[in-house]
């Protein structure tokens, strides 16, 4: 082993750690970069209704694509019912903070296959659009962060950014809404090709269903977050979550987005 003398063993240590102090802002904007791209284009989604207080429900997290005009976010974060008689409207929340306004929607395609939903803004002006990545490309160790409104209203609608690694691409039995949608073909069907679905090393909260999965350094989408792993009662996810994440790949928005 070679022995350097010690003023040239601290010069050595001290270029080491200068260029470490280079590298890692290097890789920090990038994100900064990314999420600054992003937050625009992302919204909350729910339903108005003007005598309920308050007058806006969040249920999920939402993201602009294409023309801008059309959202995707989970299924199930859609309301089942609006109350027409009231004229509850479908909608999403654009803004931050306290600084929101509430834009009314038309449900366009729901995949509940996929927990995936379209949603067409009704008027108003485009949104910054996200685009989709190949998520066919994704691998295992890949550096992503979702953005969007983890617990809700309780926040106050601002923007979160969590990271996440790419942990795992692993099968998935989508459950069933209901035991009468159980058929022998149904389970054949998932037994010979099962979904596979994105396990991430990163914590999500309820309000983060629709997030979307998006490549650190692009921005491009590369998932979208439908659901956490629960340790224990489902009030766990809040209190002492398991940190393990799980999103639908994006190749099935790109399916869902040419369905009309």
């Amino acid at each position: 082993m070679i022995k350097w003398p010690r003023r040239r063993r601290a010069l050595a240590a001290g270029l080491a750690l200068a260029a470490l102090a280079v590298a890692l802002p290097a890789r920090a904007d990038g994100l900064v970069r990314t999420i600054a791209a992003i937050k625009p284009a992302i919204v909350g989604v729910g339903s108005f209704l003007k005598t309920r207080s308050p007058s806006v429900m969040f249920s999920g997290t939402g993201f602009a694509v294409g023309d801008g005009l059309s959202i995707i976010t989970n299924a199930h974060v859609v309301p089942m019912t609006l109350d027409t008689e009231k004229m509850e409207t479908l909608g999403v929340v654009v803004g931050a903070g306290q600084d929101f306004r509430f834009r009314a929607a038309r449900l366009v395609a729901l995949d509940r296959a996929h927990d995936l939903a379209h949603l067409r803004l009704i008027d108003g002006p485009p949104l910054p659009a996200l685009a989709i990545g190949d998520s066919n490309g994704a691998a295992e160790g890949q550096a992503l962060a979702f953005t969007g409104f983890p617990l809700g209203m309780v926040l106050g609608l601002n923007h979160v950014t969590h990271r996440a690694t790419l942990s795992a691409i692993t099968p998935i039995v989508m459950p069933s809404i209901s035991s009468r949608r159980l058929d022998a073909r149904a389970i054949t069907q998932l037994q010979r090709d099962p979904m596979k679905i994105f396990q991430l090393d990163g914590t999500a909260y309820p309000g983060n269903s629709g997030s979307p999965v998006v490549d650190v350094e692009s921005g491009a989408v590369l998932g979208v977050i439908n659901m956490v792993f629960v340790k224990g009662l489902k009030e766990t996810a809040i209190t002492s979550p398991s940190g393990i994440s799980y999103a639908i790949p994006a190749r099935y928005v790109q399916e869902l987005l040419q369905q009309k």
